[in-house]
């Protein structure tokens, strides 16, 4: 994985000017695929339209419950009562217990993602109540470790590029896609990302 992260920041230098400078001013890109699924996918539940800050925050509060395993079976147990005392709303609350119960009915299956392509990984985790595309593109990216994922929906990276390419306004899926297509990010559209995220710290 590092080499390719390798490979990657060394192309996106050649290509993207302004991605060469960024990432010389910050660390190496850390993306590493990660075995614990269900807690990624809680994890990104709780952070869908929240600040990296207050998603943290509130993650934080629901590990300190469960002296940092958590596990589907100890979440399904709880009240939506006291997953909201952890700052959930009532929808996060519903969409987590849900989960938690579906995994361990074994309604959901979480597994073989190694062997699927990101579109079939995505179609996947989408049929989950509360994962949305963000999620699954979160969960590709931090989970999974692909290195080829373009967060078009996350308000972080719209932010950034608008800031760092000198756009007027927020951009849309179709104008980052040419963004990226313009500046030659391809196959590794995640460490592009998690530089640009890096710039809004």
């Amino acid at each position: 994985m590092t080499n390719k992260i390798d490979e990657g920041i060394n192309h996106l230098i050649k290509h993207d000017k302004l991605l060469r400078t960024i990432i010389k001013k910050n660390s190496k890109c850390n993306l590493q695929p990660k075995r614990n699924y269900f807690n990624a996918l809680v994890r990104s539940i709780v952070g869908q339209q929240l600040s990296v800050k207050a998603a943290a925050s509130i993650y934080k509060r629901m590990l300190n419950y469960f002296e940092n395993k958590p596990t589907a079976g100890s979440i399904a147990e709880l009240s939506e009562e006291t997953l909201r005392s952890f700052g959930l709303s009532r929808a996060k609350s519903q969409y987590i217990k849900l989960l938690s119960e579906d995994v361990v009915s074994g309604k959901i299956k979480l597994g073989g993602y190694g062997k699927m392509s990101n579109d079939e990984v995505a179609a996947e985790l989408t049929e989950i109540k509360g994962i949305g595309l963000w999620s699954a593109h979160m969960f590709l990216m931090f989970t999974l470790g692909r290195l080829d994922i373009l967060p078009i929906g996350d308000l972080g990276i719209r932010r950034a590029i608008m800031l760092n390419y000198n756009l007027e306004f927020l951009p849309d899926g179709e104008t980052i896609k040419n963004i990226a297509i313009a500046n030659k990010w391809n196959p590794y559209e995640s460490i592009a990302s998690w530089y640009l995220w890096k710039t809004l710290e």
